[in-house]
Parts: C-alpha cells; sequence; structure tokens
C-alpha cells in the first residue's frame, strides 16, 4: 500500500493554467452551442430541435471526457445556460428569439436534463496505481 493515505485526505490543489484554459474555451464553445441551437431549434422543427439536442450532450459529455473531471461537462452547461437564458429576454423592440412554441420548450428543458445527466455520468477522480485496486 502507499503511505499517502485517501485520496480524500489529500489537501486540494489549484488547478493548472491549461487547466482553468480548458473550462474557459469549453464555457465559450457551450455559450455558441446554446446560441446555435437557439436558432437552429426553431428553423427546422423537428430535425433541428433533435440536431440541437444532439450537439449540446454531445459537447457536455465530450468536455468531460476531453478534461477527465465532471467539471468537464460543467464548464459546457453553464455557458449554455448562460447564451439560452440571455437569448429568452425580449429585446426593447419587443422581439424575442424563442417562441411560445413547444419546441422552444423542449429545447430549454430538454438541454437542461442534458447537462444534469451528462454532468452526472461524467467522469468522477479515480485514484490511480497499483495498489487501489483489492486482490483476490
Amino acid at each position: 500500500m502507499s503511505d499517502r493515505g485517501s485520496m480524500l485526505a489529500q489537501p486540494l490543489q489549484a488547478p493548472s493554467a491549461g487547466r482553468i484554459s480548458a473550462y474557459l474555451g469549453l464555457l465559450v464553445l457551450g455559450a455558441v452551442a446554446g446560441l446555435a441551437g437557439a436558432l437552429v431549434q426553431a428553423g427546422w422543427f423537428p430535425g433541428g430541435l433533435l440536431l440541437a439536442l444532439a450537439g449540446a450532450a454531445g459537447l457536455f459529455l465530450g468536455g468531460a471526457r476531453a478534461v477527465g473531471s465532471r467539471a468537464g461537462a460543467v464548464a459546457p452547461a453553464a455557458g449554455w445556460m448562460i447564451a439560452v437564458v440571455v437569448c429568452t429576454a425580449g429585446r426593447p423592440e419587443g422581439d424575442y428569439l424563442f417562441g411560445a412554441g413547444a419546441g422552444s420548450y423542449l429545447f430549454l428543458l430538454g438541454g437542461m436534463a442534458l447537462a444534469v445527466i451528462c454532468a452526472t455520468l461524467g467522469f468522477g477522480r479515480q485514484p490511480v496505481g497499483r495498489d487501489v485496486r483489492l486482490r483476490k
């Protein structure tokens, strides 16, 4: 066994600059995916809705796998959520990007559900090394 002890007993460390830049890049990609999905989902209903949700799910799960942690799914989900909330606000002229149809609500609620699912399925912190498994 290792003399370091459990991973939970180790002190927290600040993320590296590369990891922070990866999270910021995923945040921006999430915002772009949210804006593109908001435009596509109403343009080609129902295919556009499925395309927008599939793109969001791919980005969320791909971010988790690329970074190797659940935060990799949370960062693009946060960017997606910010972009979608900004798009739902009306303009002073009275224009709205989202209509009051079922497709808009499915996009909003489906995207939030996908963000939670992908963040839950994302990789958690796993110990590495030879002695982390029980021997039989």
